[in-house]
Formats: C-alpha cells, structure tokens, sequence
C-alpha cells in the first residue's frame, strides 16, 4: 500500500464549474498507482466541489439556477414570506462572497472516490468538478491525497 499527498491548482473562470477530471487522472498516472482512493479537498471556503454530468451542460445551468435562487446574492428574506430582505452582515470581500460562504456550506469541499487502473471510477455521464461560487476569476488550491497501490 502506498500513498500520495499532492497539490492541485485550478484557475476558475467565475461563477460556474470547471471540470477537474482530466487533472485529477493524470495525477493518478502520474503516481503509476492502479487501484485505490482518491479523497480530494479544495482548501476554500467559497467554492466546493461535485460529480455531476459531463454531457448536456443545461445540467450545470440548471444547477447555478437553483442555487442562486436558494441563495439570494442580495440577502435572505425570512421562509415565511412575512417581513421584509436582511442584507448579509459579511461583505468584507464584496456583495457576493457571503452568499458563496452559504453555496459552500450547502454543498461540499470534499470527495472520496475510487480509482481503478489508474483512472477515477466514474459513470458514463459524470465528471469532477470545481464549482466556483464567486463572481470573479480565482485561482483554487486542492489538495489530493491517494492511497493505493
């Protein structure tokens, strides 16, 4: 058995997702391990991490959709209907980064996922993906930690 802690940087383009498949399966390569686990952590708190579909990117839009829509950037009205917007209190970084600290909460920052002759095992359908929850470009830090052999 043997292990593997590695860095990852991903530079994001805003809002929305980056695929990090590809990244992740040329580190596994890269380590000539052929089956284990890969457990993947991105090392912000505003912006998260999740497999979904590689295919029809209306799923990725879809999703961004929802989000937003549960996670106003404008501040949160009470789920009663009654009362009027509260405006976030942390703005120290500008209008969106406190509903981002909320889309991170709300999703995940970590992954476990098995590899098999060193690639992910994933379906058909899916890749990894960073999802960047600020409105601006950022440069991300993952770290990669693989156990295997």
């Amino acid at each position: 058995m043997r292990q593997l802690l590695s860095e990852l940087s991903v530079q994001t383009k805003g809002e929305g997702f980056t695929n990090i498949t590809a990244a992740i399966n040329a580190l596994i390569a890269q380590s000539k391990m052929r089956q284990g686990i890969c457990q993947i952590f991105v090392k912000h708190t505003s912006c998260s991490l999740t497999v979904n579909e590689n295919a029809d990117p209306r799923v990725l839009r879809d999703l961004t959709t929802y989000l937003r829509a549960l996670v106003p950037q404008e501040g949160v009205r009470p789920i009663s209907g009654e009362g009027g917007l509260q405006r976030y209190a942390h703005d120290d970084e500008g209008p969106d980064d406190m509903p981002a600290h909320i889309r991170t909460a709300l999703t995940t920052t970590s992954l476990g996922l098995s590899f098999d002759r060193g690639r992910l095992v994933l379906g058909t359908w899916q890749a990894v993906y960073l999802w960047e929850h600020r409105a601006h470009a950022h440069q991300r830090q993952l770290s990669l930690h693989l156990i295997g052999e």
